[in-house]
């Protein structure tokens, strides 16, 4: 017989910055009001072609790419990767409307754009969409003036089959560091004791709607944990501002205990890429003998710029209590990614053979 709407479409696993993915069945369901969500928010039609930059084995390129975009009868161009090299000759032959990446690409992007002004202006987009990690503030403000038209970043996850919340497009509002406002499911933030919280008050970022997961394969305990109080637990810590915003302050497990004090590695990761020298910024937990944990960062930094470790510390302790100053800066050429793309906090101090 035919699939019925609660049938299991597709079965991904979580990007797994624990040390086990968990496995996630999706429905007919699920996809299709995820696909919905996004093409509502961006007010996709058929005459909106997306070029698709996303490997398929991610929530990202197959639910906002391709689905969000047949939903809405339009088209899509998919390239065999990504490749930043090649990313403006596509843009030529594709002439698209818009494209979705994660924040590493969007920089990968951004450090060619200047040698393709005549390409960008001959085929100007109607927008560009960020996802899957959080888009630094730079960033977002280089990306919007090499294309000249507005960057909209969305907070999704496999679990949501995607899309949570996102920013609007004009005339609605896009805050740069927020990651929009509710944007097809439930959004709320809870205490540790299951109280929803009010606006200005941080906690663990839940959803719910017709989009999310019906539950993890055969994994009773994260079901336990992750759908408890009748939402679904991104693992997120956030708060909302009046206007229903999110702002994520951190992955509760990625935070950093020094000795009892709590470091959110996103606020040191924010005040090092205002750094002039920095193109990339990451803090992580390295070990400490005494303290447990210490805070340290990886660098990367624009090209042409030199600093040092002393002169970004200096800089990291103007805009920081001095327990958050990474204790370690190291410099590399390139942060390790992730399959999909993404920087990976957790297991990085051991990568990198710190200290």
């Amino acid at each position: 017989g035919l699939a019925e709407a609660s049938d299991v479409a597709l079965v991904l696993h979580t990007s797994g910055t624990t040390s086990r993915p968990k496995i996630v069945p999706l429905t007919h369901t699920n996809l299709l009001a995820s696909a919905n969500n996004i093409r509502a928010t961006l007010r996709l039609t058929d005459g909106d072609r997306c070029l698709n930059i996303m490997p398929l084995f991610h929530i990202h390129g197959l639910v906002a790419a391709i689905l969000a975009s047949l939903a809405a009868g339009g088209s899509v161009f998919c390239t065999p990767g990504f490749n930043a090299l090649k990313f403006f000759a596509w843009m030529e032959e594709a002439t698209p409307a818009w494209y979705t990446a994660v924040p590493t690409m969007h920089q990968a992007i951004l450090a060619r754009a200047d040698r393709n002004r005549a390409v960008i202006e001959a085929n100007p987009l109607r927008f560009i969409r960020s996802s899957s990690a959080s888009l630094p503030v730079p960033v977002f403000h280089a990306l919007e003036e090499a294309f000249g038209c507005p960057v909209i970043e969305a907070y999704a996850m496999t679990e949501n089959a995607h899309q949570m919340t996102s920013n609007q497009l004009p005339p609605g509002q896009r805050k740069p560091g927020f990651v929009g406002c509710a944007a097809g499911p439930e959004v709320a933030i809870m205490s540790p004791e299951g109280r929803l919280l009010a606006a200005h008050e941080e906690g663990e970022v839940v959803t719910r709607g017709p989009n999310v997961t019906p539950g993890y394969e055969n994994n009773p305990k994260a079901n336990a944990e992750g759908f408890a109080h009748g939402w679904f637990h991104t693992g997120d810590q956030g708060f909302m501002d009046e206007d229903g915003y999110l702002k994520i302050t951190g992955r509760l497990k990625e935070i950093i205990n020094r000795g009892g004090e709590k470091v959110a590695p996103m606020e040191v990761d924010e005040v090092l890429m205002q750094h002039p020298a920095v193109h990339q910024a990451v803090a992580f937990a390295m070990p400490h003998d005494k303290l447990g944990e210490e805070v340290a960062a990886a660098i990367v930094l624009r090209e042409g710029h030199t600093t040092t470790e002393r002169d970004l510390q200096d800089f990291a302790n103007q805009h920081l209590a001095a327990f958050k100053v990474p204790r370690r800066i190291v410099i590399l050429e390139e942060i390790p990614k992730g399959a999909t793309g993404k920087l990976q906090r957790i297991g990085l101090a051991q990568k990198l053979g710190l200290p």
